[in-house]
């Protein structure tokens, strides 16, 4: 079980951009976040994910607070591939972060085994993707958190890596949350979905 406690944060001022946030993610279950932009999801992702620490709260997989060394059991990926891959490396190293990964992964996720020796530059948005998407769903990962992920992408590349982690989510009993203000895709591929605004006490 993901759970947020009691979580709140702002950019050094006196308003809170999120305050007393309670969330919980159970394995296997899909949850939808909901909300336009510059309200504080992006913000709240990274607490998650352990990017930003919180001015308030926790945050604890299983009943424990996972350390900021070492592999996250909460995963990122947001809607700029190109942002977080290293240019200098080609694909395969990107993929080797991971630690570990299968041929039948790779082709789950329909990564080319000829993109392995391209850099970054040389393939499109929605290849760059597929390959976060694999680097971050590795043995150790048990949370993934969806900020925008597909959103830059097009319609059929979107149905194609939405299935893929929809399998995934019940294959490997991954927990995801996914961040759009896209409210037709949450509606397609959540359990449930949550207003981040509402969640936030900003409404």
């Amino acid at each position: 079980m993901l759970k947020v406690n009691n979580i709140s944060f702002r950019y050094q001022s006196d308003r809170w951009l999120f305050h007393q946030i309670d969330l919980i993610i159970n394995p296997k279950e899909v949850v939808g976040l909901y909300g336009q932009s510059g309200i504080g999801k992006t913000t709240f992702a990274n607490i998650i994910s352990g990017y930003l620490k919180p001015d308030k709260g926790s945050i604890t997989v299983d009943g424990k607070v996972y350390s900021q060394n070492g592999r996250n059991p909460v995963q990122l990926i947001g809607q700029h591939p190109e942002k977080a891959i290293n240019p200098r490396w080609k694909m395969r190293q990107v993929l080797e972060e991971s630690g570990e990964y299968s041929d039948e992964f790779l082709e789950k996720l329909g990564i080319s085994k000829e993109w392995m020796h391209r850099y970054p530059s040389q393939l499109s948005g929605g290849e760059l993707q597929r390959f976060c998407l694999a680097r971050a769903i590795a043995p150790k990962t048990k949370y993934l958190v969806a900020d925008e992920m597909t959103t830059m992408l097009d319609a059929i590349t979107q149905a194609q890596i939405w299935q893929t982690v929809l399998s995934l989510v019940e294959k490997q009993e991954l927990g995801v949350l996914v961040i759009s203000h896209e409210l037709p895709l949450l509606k397609k591929i959540c359990n449930r979905i949550l207003n981040f605004e509402e969640l936030a006490g900003n409404k």
